[in-house]
């Protein structure tokens, strides 16, 4: 196994360090030449131990569902559902232009007539 393998492997061992370089608090080429000198030894990784929370415990379910107003997103999804009918109205409407517009006039305009004069 490469080096570099198992780097990979190290870090999936470690998810802390994952955090960090999401964090933008490390770089990947920083921790690799870590690595790369001390290997897996406890003492070099030290510094960057620490504990994962959760980024979403029950806890904080249920604080999110009590803040939700259920009436508020009633009135958000009936002005929804009145949108969509305006727009399917709209659409509904507009084919049925369109094929009288397809159809023609029924009587033929005079040619010397342009601008109703």
């Amino acid at each position: 196994m490469s080096k570099k393998e198992e780097f990979k492997e190290f870090l999936r061992t470690k998810p802390e360090l994952t955090e960090y370089i999401r964090n933008n608090e490390v770089t990947l080429q920083s921790l690799y030449e870590i690595y790369d000198v001390y290997g897996n030894s406890e003492e070099a990784w030290k510094p960057y131990e620490r504990k994962i929370t959760p980024s979403i415990n029950p806890g904080k379910i249920t604080d999110i569902m009590k803040n939700i107003n259920l009436d508020e997103i009633q009135k958000h999804i009936n002005t929804a559902q009145k949108a969509l009918g305006v727009v399917e109205d709209l659409t509904a409407k507009g084919t049925t232009n369109i094929e009288n517009a397809i159809k023609g006039p029924v009587e033929p305009r005079p040619l010397n007539k342009f601008f109703e004069d």
